[in-house]
């Protein structure tokens, strides 16, 4: 018999060559022929045609279970097995023999993962029989010891199978005895095939088998003829069995008798039970209805008892202590008697919540008794809240008309006296929690509570402004500064001001004393009369960090709040609107001192409303509070009255600079321009220019001061009247200047010369300033342009005229032409330049001398016969070089001629 392929150790290691790397052992590899056609049937002969195959069974340890696989190699194009199926064993449920094959070589394998698939399974076939069998062998014993069990075998005997299996393979033990105790050896194919056989039939059953044998003195080949002898044997022995069952007919008899006499034993039994289950049931109602009596009794106890302590609480919630009747209808408001009042008033309130639905089951809310005991505590709150009103309103009055007659609360003759409150908002402090009592309570009583509380501090923080605004502008020493601005004189009257300082310290005085103590007087007044409004300005903290210690945390009032929810961060606006009218009758009529300390200031020096505006803004920015909101109204109101007033003080200069349209002939410098200065210590293009005296203020010594006078915000105030200034200035400048168009051009750039020297330092640090600046430097310079060629023009007429009708031709003909032209003949040239630049030293002489006769200000007079000159080279140069390109033979004085001839004058 040829060597199976099982046995070929290069195609084992080639098939472990395929499965390198996946940690599986090759337990057997055999050649096999793959095909998917049904035997005895036709087909297509690429589905039916055999392919060659390899079939490998693998094992892969993990941890301590052992898992099993069947794995399909086939050939690639060089002849190298490669992997093409994989099958787990697990999932083998049935190995099939083809009946069809006569040569019993083909089988199929069911997998129970792939019955849902529409391909026929493959079928396998083998080379012969001893294959076919020592494969199927090797996979049912990889199933029972890996496994443990063994899938359903069609088309074989598993006997005959066990038996071939006996004839091919020696028996080998599988272990091995080593010092340290049996060693279980490595399971190969062969071990595999000698347990099958062992497996199949069993020792014992074999050694039965053969001694069953040995009775009947046959072989083991004989084995029709036995199963033929066992057949005639059981035939035999049952029908003795039948036999002996017909015999013993008297003991069945016996049997029945006594099964009879036992049923009717049975029967009786059960009448007997029937008749004690009755008896019992009755028992169980009767049992029933004593313990639903007895538990209808016992919870009729415990609500008996449930319902007396309740009445009891109720009766103890109803009832009014004696000591707190007394206190709230009759009680005392001293301050020794506060705190029997406040527990009063927490008891009263408690009680009022606790007959309240929420609080209590609504069951009782329709009693009578407590229906009865509600009205009455209605009515211990109506006589309590009316009382400590009435008490709270006349104690207000009484402490504010008492600090007013004290003369020594206010400012007094050479005595500035800061205003101090904390000892009047100790006194009401004492009151803090009978208030929030009394909200609790009826919050309607408060509304004329702080009606009460802002008439009475009214009377007393208007009396002390008063006073201290007259003390403070009695003992303020600041001479009046004049009323004329931006005006000339014709004497030799005095330049200087005196320091108004003193002024604007006063204001700013003011504003330190009482803005923080509004401040603090709006803020205790919301906490104090129970506004439901933010936090206001913390304790001490005033934007102008004045503040003295005696007025330290006095909006502190050291209380809580009674109910959690008065103090939620979200308060409604209805509150603050209602906060805010009344802090405006607590504070009305105040800001009447402020603005007669404003208005004197104004009279005083009207410059200083910059430096008031500036230290209004400051305290305005600092007040961001909601309590504070009067506050703000009153800063705003002081900041619109400075800007009125500095308005009023613009306006009025403005007209001064009007006047000057009607007053003042037009003849050098403005009075409200300076003219020029010669300090030493500035240079700029227009500073050496002399001196010409002018008193009072003109425009660059009010810019000056006023720029001195700037403090925070104040900026804007300024610019805005330095362009409304500057703008009636230059309109002025220029009605002026159109009463004699003669002499305009002169007029106007002496004035804008004296404006840009005045204003050259102000406009390096001033942007608004610089804008105007610009706008007077352009302004010289078309006056300037137009002045000069006004004077050229004069004395060289006939030149420049013969220069213009040429420049005019040359639009329409060519240069060649026009020599031929009426009056431009090269005669007409010659005539003219004949009459123009014969005495032309004369004639440049003659333009210095009536550049220099209209012009009042000598000063001006050097850069402008520099422009001069300038311009008629330039003009000059044009005529050349239209006698270049019109008369090209003729010569006439060259432009270098003419240049050292004017710089030799």
């Amino acid at each position: 018999m040829a060597k199976s392929s099982a046995d070929d150790e290069e195609l084992r290691r080639a098939c472990e060559a395929a499965i390198e790397g996946t940690k599986q052992k090759i337990v057997m590899s055999i050649r096999v022929a793959k095909g998917r056609g049904m035997w005895g049937k036709s087909g297509k002969l690429g589905r039916n045609m055999a392919k060659p195959r390899v079939l490998a069974l693998s094992t892969k340890a993990k941890g301590q279970r052992t898992k099993a696989f069947l794995r399909v190699l086939k050939y690639s194009t060089g002849g190298v097995l490669e992997p093409a199926k994989l099958y787990k064993l697990k999932h083998l449920s049935k190995v099939e023999v083809i009946t069809n094959d006569p040569s019993g070589c083909t089988f199929t394998l069911g997998f129970d993962n792939l019955r849902g698939k529409s391909v026929a399974p493959p079928q396998w076939t083998m080379r012969n029989i001893d294959d076919r069998n020592r494969l199927l062998l090797c996979i049912l014993n990889i199933c029972k010891d890996v496994l443990g069990r063994l899938p359903k075998v069609v088309g074989i005997d598993v006997v005959e199978m066990a038996l071939w299996a006996k004839e091919n393979t020696p028996t080998v033990t599988t272990q091995r005895n080593q010092q340290d105790g049996p060693v279980a050896a490595t399971v190969t194919e062969s071990d595999l095939k000698v347990t099958v056989e062992r497996e199949l039939v069993s020792q014992a059953e074999e050694e039965d088998m053969e001694a069953l044998l040995g009775t009947y003195v046959m072989g083991i080949g004989e084995a029709e003829a036995f199963s033929e002898r066992l057949k005639r044997e059981l035939l035999a022995l049952e029908a003795a069995n039948v036999h002996a069952i017909l015999e013993s007919e008297p003991m069945v008899d016996e049997v029945l008798q006594g099964l009879e006499a036992a049923t009717n034993c049975v029967d009786d039994m059960d009448e007997w039970l029937g008749i004690f289950n009755v008896k019992l049931r009755h028992m169980r109602e009767d049992i029933e209805s004593i313990e639903t009596r007895n538990n209808k009794l016992e919870m009729q106890s415990v609500n008996n008892k449930s319902l007396i302590e309740e009445l009891d609480r109720l009766l103890e919630r109803l009832r009014v202590p004696s000591e707190y009747a007394a206190c709230l209808t009759g009680g005392s408001f001293d301050e020794a008697r506060m705190l029997q009042n406040v527990e009063a008033c927490e008891w009263l309130t408690g009680a009022l919540r606790g007959l309240e639905v929420p609080n209590l089951d609504p069951i009782y809310a329709n009693m009578r008794a407590v229906r009865e005991k509600r009205a009455e505590l209605e009515k211990l709150k109506t006589t309590f809240v009316r009382r400590a009103s009435e008490f709270l309103r006349n104690y207000f009055a009484s402490l504010v008309d008492f600090m007013i007659s004290d003369k020594s609360y206010f400012s007094q003759r050479g005595q500035l006296k800061r205003p101090d409150h904390a000892d009047l908002r100790y006194k009401c402090r004492t009151y803090a929690r009978l208030l929030q009592h009394l909200k609790s309570l009826d919050k309607k009583c408060l509304g004329t509570l702080r009606k009460a509380y802002c008439s009475s501090l009214n009377l007393l923080l208007r009396r002390e402004a008063r006073e201290f605004a007259n003390e403070l502008r009695a003992s303020t020493k600041a001479s009046r500064n004049p009323s004329v601005w931006l005006e000339g004189s014709s004497g030799s009257g005095h330049s200087g001001h005196s320091d108004t300082s003193p002024v604007s310290d006063a204001y700013a005085k003011m504003l330190t004393i009482f803005i923080p103590l509004l401040v603090d007087e709006s803020s205790f007044f919301a906490h104090f009369m129970c506004f439901e409004v933010p936090t206001l300005v913390p304790p001490g903290n005033v934007p102008n960090g004045n503040r003295s210690d005696d007025d330290t945390n006095d909006d502190d009032l050291g209380i809580m709040d009674i109910d959690e929810n008065d103090s939620k961060a979200d308060k409604n606006s209805a509150d603050l609107a209602t906060l805010n009218e009344a802090l405006q009758e607590l504070l009305n009529g105040i800001q009447e001192d402020f603005y007669a300390v404003v208005d004197w200031a104004y009279k005083i020096d009207p410059l200083r409303c910059i430096s008031m505006h500036g230290i209004t803004e400051r305290y305005l920015s600092g007040q961001k509070a909601d309590a504070a909101g009067f506050v703000r109204l009153l800063l705003g109101d002081l900041e619109s009255r400075i800007s009125m007033q500095f308005g009023r003080f613009v306006d009025e200069a403005c007209h001064q600079i009007e006047r000057n349209e009607r007053n003042v002939r037009q003849m050098g410098v403005l009075s409200y321009i300076p003219s020029f200065l010669n300090h030493s210590d500035i240079y700029h293009p227009l500073a050496d220019y002399g001196t010409t005296a002018f008193r009072l203020l003109p425009f660059a010594t009010l810019a000056t001061r006023m720029e001195q006078y700037i403090q925070g915000q104040s900026r804007d105030l300024v610019d805005q009247a330095y362009t409304k200034f500057v703008s009636i200035m230059f309109v002025t400048l220029e009605k002026i200047a159109q009463t004699d168009p003669k002499y305009a051009d002169i007029f106007l750039l002496e004035n804008y010369a004296a404006f840009q020297n005045s204003l050259y330092d102000l406009a390096n640090v001033v942007p608004t300033l610089a804008k105007f600046y610009h706008q007077a430097s352009e302004a010289y310079e078309q006056a300037c342009t137009r002045h000069i060629s006004m004077i050229i023009y004069y004395q060289f007429e006939r030149l420049f005229q013969f220069a213009r009708k040429i420049e005019d031709l040359m639009y329409t003909i060519t240069p060649e032409e026009i020599p031929f032209q009426l009056g431009l003949s090269k005669m007409d040239l010659r005539k003219m330049l004949k009459s123009s630049l014969s005495g032309v030293d004369k004639s440049i002489a003659a333009m210095y001398k009536k550049l220099q006769k209209n012009l009042t200000s000598e000063e001006l007079l050097p850069s402008l016969w520099d422009k001069c000159k300038k311009e008629f080279l330039d003009k000059y140069d044009s005529f050349a070089q239209l006698v270049a390109k019109v008369y090209p033979n003729e010569t006439i004085p060259s432009v270098a001629e003419m240049r050292d001839l004017l710089a030799s004058m």
